[in-house]
């Protein structure tokens, strides 16, 4: 099927325009002509190229699902709803979605199954919630749910990019300073000293010895970094590289333990959103094992659902992992034995949300002065060995 772009006339002699799909120019304009219309001309579509095309990401989804939610609460069919929400989206993708699932909806599919078809843009939590919501006849109510969950998914993580990038990127910046400094200035320093004679200071002679290596081994020093990104991308492949690496950021100091809320928050939000939907305690914890982010806890929780069914407690294989506070394995246990699970999960997540808030600024103004001194260490340590021969100019010469 090719698209095509057609003009044409009505009986009234207004000018009418749009664009069809057809598989060649003959069935588009034939299509045309039978909707009564004149004067019909069709040309194919030319094909655009997009060197960044434009993705559907979550905050896309949330907004959509907050007006799907709204307009089904106000009653109107959901193929409709898709009707209008695509008439109103923005984003090409967006549409191309949104299209595609009302096609699927029309063809008598049900919105979950149909979601299940598009798992770039709906992650198996979505499609859960929904089949449950159309189950229960409760879709508005699960819709504004999800949009909940969502925007507080969203929150968190970027509480987490926040107290990873500022670090990365002074480190960055660093770098890119230091090897500047090392390949191109250092060097003019260098000649400068030699044509003096005279011994050098011992931090300027160690000064122009690692400018020797960053001069001679450039293309190594600044190939090494993204070499090891690579390296790390291509480990994060593989099951076990994953686990391990996934076990050594929850090992790190300071962020292992921002981490580590971060992840205790996601899994109790998840759970207490498809617990609150319900969906069945087995089938929640797949869901939520395959969405929490990190493979030691996943494995946690797997081993949870092993436990469940052979009849015991969840709170047992949680406490016995090191990685949950007891704090939350005891409320955990409260909600098991009282019944109130959803709202404790619920307690816990906004407890432990507000603490990677905290954390996260604390990690910030701890890893601020450290960097600082980094800097000054590193940078003006250079500047400082430059400086040297010059304060001791009258003795060389």
């Amino acid at each position: 099927m090719a698209i095509f772009i057609w003009t044409a006339k009505n009986k009234q002699g207004m000018a009418e325009s749009g664009e069809i799909e057809a598989t060649n120019r003959e069935i588009a304009t034939a299509i045309i002509r039978r909707k009564g219309l004149l004067d019909v001309k069709v040309k194919k579509k030319p094909v655009e190229i997009v060197l960044f095309p434009e993705k559907v990401d979550d905050k896309d989804i949330s907004v959509f699902f907050r007006q799907l939610s709204t307009m089904i609460n106000a009653g109107l069919p959901l193929v409709q709803c898709f009707e209008l929400a695509e008439r109103g989206a923005e984003k090409k993708a967006m549409i191309k979605l949104l299209k595609d699932v009302r096609q699927n909806l029309e063809g008598g599919n049900p919105l979950g199954e149909t979601m299940r078809k598009f798992p770039d843009e709906f992650d198996r939590l979505t499609c859960a919630l929904i089949e449950a919501g159309e189950q229960g006849g409760i879709l508005d109510t699960i819709l504004l749910r999800l949009c909940i969950y969502k925007e507080k998914a969203l929150s968190l993580k970027a509480k987490i990019k926040s107290a990873m990038v500022y670090p990365i990127a002074i480190l960055v910046v660093s770098f890119i300073v230091t090897s500047i400094l090392m390949i191109f200035v250092i060097p003019i320093f260098s000649e400068m000293f030699s044509d003096l004679g005279g011994e050098l200071p011992l931090p300027t002679q160690v000064a122009m010895s690692i400018s020797d290596v960053f001069v001679e081994f450039w293309y190594l020093i600044i190939g090494a970094p993204i070499l090891v990104v690579f390296a790390i991308k291509s480990l994060y492949q593989t099951t076990d590289g994953r686990y391990q690496l996934d076990k050594l950021l929850l090992a790190l100091p300071v962020l292992g333990d921002v981490l580590r809320k971060a992840s205790v928050a996601r899994f109790c939000r998840t759970f207490s959103t498809l617990t609150a939907a319900g969906v069945p305690i087995l089938e929640a914890l797949d869901t939520v094992a395959e969405t929490s982010g990190n493979v030691v806890i996943e494995k946690v929780i797997l081993s949870s659902k092993e436990s469940i069914s052979q009849g015991q407690t969840l709170t047992a294989p949680l406490e016995a992992s090191k990685i949950f506070p007891l704090m939350v394995t005891q409320m955990i246990s409260i909600g098991e034995q009282t019944g109130s699970m959803e709202d404790m999960l619920g307690k816990i997540a906004d407890f432990y949300e507000e603490e990677v808030d905290t954390a996260v600024n604390n990690m910030q103004q701890l890893m601020e002065p450290l960097i600082m001194a980094f800097l000054g260490v590193v940078i003006g340590g250079l500047v400082v060995s430059m400086y040297l021969p010059i304060f001791q100019m009258a003795s060389l010469v």
